[in-house]
């Protein structure tokens, strides 16, 4: 059914181009959801009287069939209409003083919004703020996300309203002032005087005998937890309550004992019955320092009694039952003692006959374990061998075999239209088995690098990438960086033969027309990169060894054998990067990898004799 309904916003936001707000009519708060007019600011449009039409929509609570909320939603602009704009700018208002929300005035209409200013008291997150002025104080609720503090001077727009007959400020628009920050000081107001409505929402310190503490947790409007610590209080004849609102419990004011006598600085909220009479009254904290203890209790309390009765008690029961166990215990042991003494004789006997079979055991056992050991050891030694072998060849003969395979494929294209070309690859084919046969020699005796011997690891690079290279018209660039040192000889072994791999890769692959290697010497790494302008590849989805390709797998091997990393960085159509970082070893690191290769040649050369 569709209906007309008027009345004014309270509140207002929008969301996109959907325009949100509350329509106070005839005491109720009405949601209204309209298209938002173009160029209208939401905030504008508080405190102006406005006419909508459209489709109400009705929540109820199933199990009890009750009606819980009624909302309003205009379909088009057209049926929204501002009958009364809102004043411009509502803080030019005169300011009027904060005990006259609940005067009466004859000019004064719910429609009607009020500007006051004031110090803040104490603010809840999400809920209120509480202000004080010359002539009291008051409570103010808004749902601007601001954060005060207390002692700030600030002003205040909203609608003047009533909760349970005491005067509350709604809908507020809260604003900071340039005024200087102000040292609140709190009044000490008879009892009577606050059961006659005075001083709520106000500043105010009470004294009282702390009879009971509880502690709840609660969760704020924006969804995070709170406890709440409730003090209760008695001064005179009367029992109030002092409140505080922390994050975490409160050791201040959990280490305050029962029955000491306090002093609480915070607001004065009233609280009435049906009938508009106060009937209690409560204390907010803004902190837990606002809370003095004057006195704490004499040690003889009935707790303290209570406690004492019942550790006389507990030590009273304990004592008997001791000494009925001790009766009995001793009774027993009597017993077990003349047994025991029978039965010494018989196990030093059993201890005798097996400590000689356990002598006789651990020989045994001494024999095995030391056979089983040298099993072991020669096994390991015999792995280590193998892999140490399948590298060697890998990165030795493997390379050397690809590029004599290149060089012949370029003697086959060259041996009609140009024999002296021809002739030239023949002579590096040559050079290139000359070589391999030192590397299988040197492979077969574990023997030191012809090139390591004969030149630094620069050269050694330069010149292995440029054989490699050379076939396929690949132009090579070498370039170090760093104070260029030697490095220990397990180090220089891996970044060649890792170099040399890349390189072979490369060319056999990546259909480069460059490729650049960089040796940097900086400390703490030392560093090997090899870059090329090739086709490139995804690393993830590369052939392995399933596939019968080793090259990856065996730089990564070489490089994890000394301490070291390496990174592969390659997509489709961008070439290939391949980064080795390896650590440089201090002296006696260095000393006792050299013992462990040392190690690994001599079960090298020992398996060869055999």
């Amino acid at each position: 059914q569709r209906i007309s309904i008027s009345g004014i916003v309270r509140y207002a936001q929008s969301s996109g181009n959907l325009l949100q707000f509350d329509l106070f009519n005839g005491g109720y708060r009405v949601p209204v959801y309209a298209p938002r007019p173009p160029g209208l600011d939401p905030q504008k449009l508080v405190g102006a009287r406005v006419r909508v039409a459209g489709t109400p929509a009705t929540a109820y609570n199933a199990p009890l069939r009750h009606l819980i909320a009624v909302d309003v939603y205009v379909p088009v602009v057209t049926d929204f209409v501002v009958e009364k704009l809102a004043a411009p700018d509502p803080f030019l208002a005169p300011l009027a003083p904060v005990t006259s929300m609940a005067q009466y005035r004859a000019s004064r209409t719910f429609a009607d919004r009020v500007h006051v200013k004031g110090v803040v008291i104490y603010q809840r997150k999400g809920q209120d703020l509480f202000i004080k002025d010359a002539t009291g104080g008051l409570q103010i609720k808004s749902r601007e996300p601001i954060s005060l503090s207390k002692g700030e001077v600030v002003e205040a727009v909203g609608f003047p309203e009533f909760e349970d007959y005491l005067p509350v400020l709604e809908d507020a628009v809260i604003k900071r002032t340039t005024d200087s920050r102000v040292n609140l000081t709190a009044v000490s107001p008879p009892i009577d005087d606050l059961l006659n409505g005075l001083h709520h929402s106000d500043f105010i310190t009470m004294r009282g005998k702390l009879l009971d503490r509880l502690e709840e947790q609660a969760t704020l409007p924006t969804g995070e937890s709170e406890i709440k610590t409730i003090l209760v209080l008695q001064a005179s004849n009367r029992v109030f309550t002092a409140q505080a609102e922390t994050a975490e419990p409160s050791r201040t004011l959990n280490s305050i004992p029962l029955g000491s006598l306090v002093e609480v600085r915070g607001v004065c909220f009233l609280q009435s019955a049906e009938d508009g009479r106060i009937q209690s009254f409560q204390i907010l904290l803004p902190a837990a320092y606002d809370t003095l203890v004057l006195s704490r209790p004499g040690w003889f309390t009935s707790q303290h009694l209570l406690y004492t009765l019942g550790v006389a008690l507990i030590v009273i029961i304990v004592g008997t039952s001791w000494t009925i166990m001790v009766t009995k215990r001793n009774s027993a042991l009597k017993l077990l003692i003349h047994q025991r003494e029978l039965d010494q004789k018989e196990l030093q006997k059993a201890h005798d006959t097996l400590e000689s079979r356990v002598k006789e055991r651990t020989e045994q056992l001494k024999f095995e374990v030391t056979a089983r050991k040298e099993a072991e050891v020669q096994f390991k030694a015999t792995l280590a061998e193998r892999t140490r072998l399948a590298k060697e060849l890998h990165d030795t003969i493997e390379q050397t075999m690809t590029g004599i395979t290149l060089q012949l494929n370029t003697v086959n294209k060259l041996f009609r239209q140009d024999p002296e070309e021809a002739g030239r690859h023949l002579g590096l084919i040559r050079n290139m088995v000359r070589l391999n046969r030192v590397d299988l020699r040197r492979s077969i005796w574990d023997l030191r690098s012809r090139e390591l011997e004969q030149f630094d690891l620069y050269k050694a690079l330069s010149l292995g990438a440029s054989r490699i290279a050379s076939s396929a018209d690949v132009h090579v660039e070498v370039e170090t960086k760093g104070n260029v040192s030697t490095l220990p000889e397990v180090i220089e072994e891996a970044l060649l033969r890792i170099g040399q791999e890349a390189v072979t890769n490369t060319v056999k692959h990546a259909g480069a027309r460059s490729i650049r290697i960089e040796l940097d010497f900086s400390e703490p790494n030392v560093v090997l990169e090899i870059k090329d302008d090739g086709k490139g590849f995804v690393p993830e989805t590369c052939p392995g060894p399933n596939e019968g390709h080793f090259g990856l797998l065996g730089m990564a091997e070489r490089a994890k054998r000394v301490g070291g990393e390496i990174k592969v960085a390659s997509t489709p159509g961008t070439g290939t990067v391949i980064r080795v970082e390896i650590p440089l070893l201090q002296p006696d690191s260095r000393q006792s990898t050299n013992e462990q290769i040392e190690y690994e040649e001599n079960v090298a050369d020992s398996n060869s004799d055999r």
